[in-house]
């Protein structure tokens, strides 16, 4: 059999850690730990802060979950002497998520715009996160609706880490986000495994 030449097998070795890269590696050590108590909330009215709010409280951790939450609400929670460690925003636009609210997409991304200011301004750990997959950003869209993928550029270049489902990760929305804007990516590739992704980024 003829043996393959040294500088191939070398190629095929680097292949694989590249490809290992795009996938779970990412998760390995974000270096970011937010504390609690976590404020919990959503930008675009998606189901997906209901998901996280059952593994936060899975996993024991301090949390509120409010779907439109405001900075006023970190400074009324700074003023009371319980403030938030950590917001927590989970991105995904939901048409009838926001119709029951009763807001707009635009008045989700200035909502989520100055509660992100207002944590930064309090030095609190932000987290973004997409745990709906590919679905929820897909899901429904009516043709010109990027409602979803505002979401995401409102939330995810200014977080400290994203955690994010890997089919959400298909085209490398993610991937290409944490490489532009330096924010570490915790990928998790099932519903059951979001806990073990949460605890890579947060601690009681």
């Amino acid at each position: 059999m003829m043996r393959q030449p040294r500088f191939v097998l070398g190629l095929v070795a680097l292949v694989v850690m590249l490809v290992g890269s795009n996938g779970t590696a990412e998760a390995q050590d974000p270096g970011v730990m937010g504390e609690t108590p976590v404020l919990l909330t959503s930008c675009g009215q998606s189901p997906g802060p209901t998901f996280v709010k059952l593994f936060l409280g899975r996993l024991g951790y301090d949390h509120e979950l409010k779907e439109t939450a405001t900075a006023q609400d970190l400074l009324d929670a700074q003023a009371a002497g319980t403030p938030y460690m950590t917001v927590m925003i989970v991105t995904g636009a939901s048409l009838k998520g926001m119709g029951a609210a009763g807001v707009s997409m635009r008045e989700e991304l200035i909502r989520t715009e100055a509660l992100i200011a207002e944590a930064r301004r309090q030095g609190l750990t932000v987290i973004g996160a997409h745990v709906e997959g590919m679905d929820r950003r897909a899901q429904g869209a009516a043709p010109g609706d990027n409602s979803d993928e505002q979401s995401i550029d409102a939330v995810m270049p200014n977080s400290d880490v994203m955690v994010v489902r890997l089919d959400g990760n298909e085209d490398r929305r993610f991937s290409i986000l944490s490489d532009s804007e330096g924010v570490p990516l915790v990928l998790f590739e099932k519903n059951m495994e979001m806990g073990d992704a949460l605890a890579k980024v947060l601690k009681n």
